[in-house]
């Protein structure tokens, strides 16, 4: 048995996935643009962590731009039957590696056809329309039309399952009405908790829901608490950060990145990490406390 099979499973779409996989944006270059410094390293990464179990990998072919794909496919293609890949569509990146919105049916249409072609896919098992009225968080506005074209490439078999991204409540029910919506993907960790409720309401009606930068991201967390508590039980910060999501709620489907197979199993280590309730105590007062 994987050592990350103790993350346990859980629905996305028609597939049970574990849920401790992998965020495969950080096999871009720097700024999520242009090649990986080395490709070599890339190939082993994704191939190391479905040796390792992980049968959940999140991608987007404006990584990169299609550079992540790409490599996805050269180091996994075909691939074993029990892969679910997580793609996402709705922005473009300009020249300078800028991240511009690309909501047009003609858009999302190309975007939709450049991740079956970069993947090697006839038919993508799930497709999270990314809201891009706000590039750093949710922001209010119509994503009607955007969705409408989804849902007619999902009928013509282009698409399996359709999720959200960087999205408010509003916007999910919103959405409902138009398809089914089976995950939502937004910024969430230890102290970053706007959507506490929302993950408990997605929960009840199993839907999952996908946080991204477990420490950050581009602006690192910096927490003297989750230090503290990571060296007391011997972990790292990132370990620690991913057992306390997986502790948070069983619909909680993590995607950590990197571009390293020491940080990637390191990682998925943390599926074996127990929190203890002083601990855990602690974390959930990291939010209150700004980060301290």
């Amino acid at each position: 048995m994987s050592s990350i099979d103790q993350s346990g499973a859980f629905a996305l779409g028609d597939c049970a996935v574990k849920r401790l996989g992998y965020g495969a944006m950080q096999l871009a270059g720097p700024g999520v643009f242009g090649p990986p410094k080395d490709r070599g390293t890339a190939l082993a990464v994704l191939r190391e962590a479905v040796a390792s179990g992980v049968n959940h990998i999140d991608t987007s072919d404006f990584y990169g731009p299609h550079v992540t794909n790409q490599i996805i496919r050269e180091a996994l293609h075909p691939y074993p039957d029990d892969l679910v890949i997580v793609t996402k569509v709705s922005a473009r990146r300009g020249e300078d590696g800028s991240w511009l919105p690309a909501f047009s049916r003609e858009e999302l249409t190309q975007a939709v056809h450049d991740n079956l072609r970069n993947l090697g896919l006839d038919a993508l098992e799930v497709v999270n329309l990314r809201s891009m009225f706000d590039i750093h968080g949710p922001a209010e506005g119509s994503l009607e039309a955007p969705l409408a074209v989804l849902a007619d490439l999902q009928r013509r078999g282009l698409i399996r399952h359709i999720g959200l991204s960087n999205v408010t409540p509003k916007q999910i029910a919103d959405g409902r009405r138009i398809c089914e919506i089976v995950c939502v993907q937004n910024y969430y960790n230890v102290a970053h908790r706007a959507d506490d409720a929302l993950i408990d309401d997605l929960g009840r009606e199993g839907v999952a829901y996908t946080p991204f930068f477990p420490l950050g991201g581009f602006s690192p967390l910096q927490s003297t608490t989750l230090s503290d508590v990571a060296k007391r039980l011997g972990a790292t910060p990132m370990q620690v950060a991913l057992a306390w999501l997986l502790r948070r709620a069983p619909n909680i489907l993590l995607i950590p990145g990197t571009s390293s197979v020491a940080h990637l199993r390191q990682n998925l280590a943390a599926a074996e990490l127990s929190l203890p309730d002083d601990a855990l105590k602690e974390l959930d007062g990291v939010a209150d406390a700004g980060a301290s």
